[in-house]
C-alpha cells in the first residue's frame, strides 16, 4: 500500500468475503465510476476472538502488514480500538458511545491534530427496526462522519447484496485513509458487539 497513493483516494471500496471461521475483507481504490480499480489492503479477523483485533495486510497472502487495530480492553462496552500502521505507530483510533449507540449506532473517531469525527447511523427507523425486529437485521445502514458543526468527514454506506459491500467516501484531505480504512472495516466487523 503506497502512502501517497492512499491518500490521494477520495473513495474506496471494502467488501466482505464470506468464510465459515473467519471474516476477511477486501479494501479496494474506486474508478470514476465506482467499481473496484485495485486491491489496496486485505483484512482478517477471528470471529469469537477472546480481545479483537484485526491486521490488514497487502494482499490475501498475508505475508505483509499494514495496519491493525486492535481493542484496549477484553470487555468494554464503549470499546477503544487503536489503529497502528506495521511499525506500530499510533495512527489514531475509534471508539463506540455506547450510550448514544443504544438507538442508533454511533462511533468517533480521532486523528492526532484534527478534530474528533462523528458517525451516526443515518436512518433512524432502519437503526430502530435492525435493533427490534432481529428477521431485519440484513438491512443495509449507512454512516455519516462529521466534525463539530456538521463540517463532513467521511461516509460509510452499505450497498444491498449477497456479501456486505461498503462503498467509503471521503471529504476531508487531511484524513489519514488507513483510520478510515480501519473504521469502515470495523463497522462491519464489530457493530453487532
Amino acid at each position: 500500500m503506497d502512502l501517497q497513493q492512499l491518500q490521494a483516494q477520495q473513495q474506496l471500496v471494502v467488501r466482505q468475503r464470506i468464510r465459515m471461521m473467519v471474516n476477511q475483507y477486501e479494501v479496494h481504490a474506486a474508478g470514476p465510476d465506482g467499481s473496484e480499480a485495485g486491491l489496496l489492503a486485505f483484512a482478517q479477523q477471528k470471529r469469537l476472538a477472546f480481545k479483537e483485533q484485526v491486521t490488514l495486510y497487502t494482499d490475501d497472502t498475508k505475508q505483509y502488514p499494514v495496519l491493525a487495530f486492535k481493542a484496549r480492553q477484553v470487555m468494554d462496552l464503549g470499546a477503544t480500538y487503536d489503529v497502528t500502521d506495521s511499525a506500530g505507530t499510533s495512527v489514531g483510533l475509534f471508539r463506540k458511545d455506547f450510550k448514544r449507540s443504544l438507538l442508533r449506532s454511533t462511533w468517533i473517531v480521532e486523528q492526532p491534530g484534527l478534530a474528533p469525527a462523528t458517525g451516526q447511523e443515518r436512518s433512524m427507523p432502519v437503526a430502530i427496526l435492525r435493533r427490534f425486529v432481529d428477521s431485519l437485521s440484513w438491512l443495509p445502514y449507512h454512516f455519516d462522519f462529521v466534525y463539530e458543526g456538521g463540517q463532513p468527514a467521511f461516509s460509510v454506506v452499505k450497498k444491498w447484496g449477497l456479501r456486505d459491500k461498503y462503498v467509503v467516501s471521503i471529504d476531508d484531505p487531511r484524513l489519514d485513509r488507513r483510520l478510515v480504512i480501519a473504521m469502515a472495516v470495523g463497522l462491519d466487523a464489530l457493530q453487532s458487539r
